[in-house]
C-alpha cells in the first residue's frame, strides 16, 4: 500500500512525499488531488487528523485511512512495546504537547500552528521504525491503525453531526421547566420549586443555586449534613426533601441541555460536537463541546432520524467482562459470556447464587472494590475463573508496586506519580502517618491499573469495531458521506447509525459482523461472544 505524507509548507502549498516522490499541491487544490489518489490503495500520513480531515470532508473527499502522527505519537511514547530511543529527537516533546484541534472551519494553513514546526516526514520515520523493532509488532501495529481510523470516525461524526430536532426538544423544557424564560430569571417550575425550598427551610432570601447558602439553610434548620449531595438529602425526613430534589434535577437539565444547550450546539438541525479520540488514558473517547458522551435521556427523544432515515442502535452487552474473559484466556468466563447475559451465564455455572452478586463481584474485581459484598464475592469468582481474577489481581499488585500496566494492544498505562512514591520523610510527616499515606496511594493505584487493562482493552476492541463498520456502512450505500449510512455516535460501547430506511436491515447485520470481527482481530480463534441489543427506529429515545 503506498504511504503519502502531507505536510503544510509555505504559500499555501502542501508537499506529498510517497517514497522519494515529492508532488507539490496547491492547498486549493488538495481536495481533487487526494480524492484523485483514492481511487487505488493508499494510507495519507499527517500531523494530526483534526488539523488536515475536517477540509477534505466539506469539499465531498473521504479518505480510506490515515496515519495520525499526533496519536500514534502518543501511543508509542508510553507503550511497553517501543524502544523509546527510537523516537528521541530535539522535537519529542514538541510532539508531546501538539493537541487536537477544536474549530468550526479548522484552517488547513492557520497563522501560528504549532504542528508547523514540527517534521512530519522525521517522525513518521521514527514511528516507523520503533514499531518495526517492536517485539511485539502485529499488536502495536493494529493498535496504531485502529486509533488513527478512530480520528477519522470522530471527524465524519462531527462533520456529518446528530439529527436534532430543535421543535422536540423547546417541547420537551417547556413540559418540564415552563416556558422560555428572559435571561437572568429562571423557569417558572424552577421559580415555583425555589419557593417552596424556601418556605420549608424558612429561608425567604434562600438562593438554592449556592451550594454554601443551601448549606447554611440546612443546617439552620436543624439538619444533620454536611454537603448538599442528592445522596445525602435522599436519607433526611423533612418536607424540604422533595422540592429541593426535583428542584437539583431539573435545574441539571436547565444548565446542562437547556435552551442556551440549543442555541450553541444545534445548527441545521444537527447536534455537532469534537470527539477527542484517547481522550481518557485508558483509550476511551472524550468530547469537547455540548456534554456529547452525557447527553440525558430526558432529551433523547429530540434526537430524531431524517424523514425516509433510521437510526440503527446497537450496544454490547457486559463488554469488559467479556474482553477480560478473552484476554486471560479464561475458558470458563467464556463459557460464561455465551450467554446473552454474561451474569446469568455465571448463575448457570454456579459461580454464584444469583445475577446481582454476579455483578457486584465482577465489578468489584474490575474496579477495586474487593471489600463489603464484592469482597465476599471474590473467593468464590476466583475459584471458578482463576485466570481472569488472576490477570486483574496481578495488574493492581503491578500497580501497587509502581509498575506500569498495559493492555492487549499495548496502550500503555502512566508511571505512578504522587505521595505515595515518596518517603515519610519527604512528606514532612511523621512515620507512621506517611506510611499509612503511602499505602493509601499504593493501593488507589493499583486499582487503577487493575481496571486499566481492562477497560484499556475493552476500548480497543471498540476501535476495532468501529473502524470495520466505517467501511462496511461505506460499502452500502452511494454518493457522499452524508447520503450512505453513516455513524453520528459513539459512547464507548454504544453506536448509532444514521442510516436509509430501505438498507436499516442490513446495517443491523454489518454492525453485528463488524463486532465479530473486532473480536477475531484481538482474540483470535478464542471462544468469546460479544452480543449485541440492535434497535432500528426512528428516534433515539425509542432504543430503550
Amino acid at each position: 500500500m503506498n504511504r503519502i505524507v502531507l505536510v503544510r509548507r509555505g504559500g499555501d502549498v502542501v508537499e506529498a512525499r510517497e517514497g522519494d516522490v515529492v508532488t507539490r499541491v496547491p492547498a486549493a487544490g488538495l481536495a481533487g488531488f487526494v480524492g484523485r489518489r483514492e481511487t487505488g490503495p493508499v494510507r495519507w500520513v499527517w500531523d494530526d487528523t483534526t488539523r488536515w480531515y475536517p477540509e477534505l470532508l466539506r469539499q465531498g473527499v473521504r479518505v480510506a485511512r490515515c496515519t495520525d502522527l499526533r496519536l500514534t505519537h502518543a501511543l508509542l511514547r508510553r507503550s511497553p512495546f517501543a524502544d523509546q530511543s527510537l523516537l528521541a529527537a530535539d522535537e519529542t516533546a514538541a510532539w508531546d504537547a501538539l493537541q487536537p484541534v477544536t474549530d468550526d472551519a479548522p484552517a488547513l494553513f492557520p497563522l501560528d500552528d504549532p504542528a508547523d514546526r514540527l517534521d512530519a516526514v522525521a517522525e513518521d520515520a521514527r514511528q516507523q521504525a520503533a514499531v518495526a523493532a517492536s517485539p511485539e509488532r502485529g499488536r502495536l501495529a493494529l493498535l496504531l491503525a485502529a486509533e488513527s481510523s478512530g480520528a477519522l470516525v470522530a471527524a465524519e461524526m462531527t462533520h456529518s453531526g446528530l439529527p436534532w430536532r430543535v421543535d422536540v426538544h423547546e417541547a420537551i423544557l417547556t413540559g418540564l421547566l415552563g416556558p422560555r424564560p428572559v435571561a437572568g430569571q429562571r423557569p417558572a417550575v424552577l421559580e415555583r420549586l425555589a419557593g417552596e425550598i424556601r418556605a420549608a427551610l424558612g429561608a425567604p432570601a434562600l438562593n438554592p443555586d449556592s451550594p454554601a447558602e443551601l448549606l447554611r439553610a440546612l443546617q439552620a434548620a436543624g439538619l444533620p449534613v454536611e454537603d448538599t449531595r442528592s445522596w445525602t438529602l435522599e436519607q433526611l425526613d423533612h418536607a424540604v426533601v422533595a422540592p429541593l430534589l426535583e428542584y437539583k434535577k431539573l435545574a441539571r437539565l436547565m444548565t446542562a441541555n437547556g435552551w442556551a444547550w440549543l442555541d450553541a450546539w444545534v445548527r441545521e438541525g444537527r447536534f455537532r460536537s469534537w470527539f477527542v479520540v484517547g481522550g481518557v488514558v485508558t483509550g476511551r473517547w472524550a468530547s469537547n463541546g455540548g456534554g456529547a458522551l452525557s447527553v440525558p435521556a430526558q432529551v433523547r427523544p429530540a434526537a430524531v432520524a431524517d424523514e425516509g432515515w433510521r437510526f440503527v442502535v446497537a450496544d454490547v452487552a457486559q463488554l469488559e467482562p467479556r474482553v477480560l474473559a478473552a484476554m486471560s484466556g479464561d475458558a470458563a468466563m467464556a463459557e460464561a459470556a455465551r450467554a446473552t447475559d454474561l451474569y446469568e451465564g455465571m448463575v448457570t455455572a454456579g459461580a454464584v447464587a444469583s445475577r446481582a452478586e454476579a455483578k457486584v463481584g465482577m465489578l468489584g474485581a474490575m474496579y477495586g472494590g474487593t471489600r463489603g459484598e464484592s469482597g465476599r464475592m471474590m473467593p468464590r469468582l476466583t475459584r471458578r475463573y482463576p485466570r481472569a481474577i488472576g490477570l486483574v489481581e496481578e495488574a493492581a499488585r503491578a500497580g501497587e508496586r509502581g509498575e506500569v500496566v498495559r493492555t492487549l494492544l499495548g496502550r500503555g498505562s502512566p508511571a505512578p506519580t504522587g505521595a505515595w512514591a515518596q518517603r515519610g520523610a519527604d512528606l514532612g510527616e511523621a512515620p507512621e502517618q506517611a506510611g499509612r499515606d503511602a499505602d493509601r496511594h499504593r493501593r488507589a493505584w493499583g486499582r487503577f491499573t487493575r481496571n486499566f487493562v481492562v477497560q484499556g482493552t475493552a476500548a480497543e476492541w471498540a476501535l476495532c469495531w468501529l473502524a470495520d463498520l466505517r467501511n462496511r456502512l461505506w460499502r452500502l450505500g452511494e454518493g457522499d458521506l452524508r447520503d450512505r449510512p453513516h455513524l453520528v455516535f459513539f459512547l464507548h460501547d454504544e453506536v448509532l447509525v444514521h442510516t436509509p430506511e430501505h438498507l436499516a436491515d442490513a446495517v443491523a447485520e454489518e454492525v453485528r459482523l463488524a463486532a465479530a470481527e473486532a473480536g477475531r482481530l484481538l482474540f483470535g480463534g478464542f471462544p468469546v461472544d460479544f452480543p449485541l441489543d440492535v434497535a432500528v427506529v426512528r428516534s433515539w429515545a425509542d432504543a430503550g
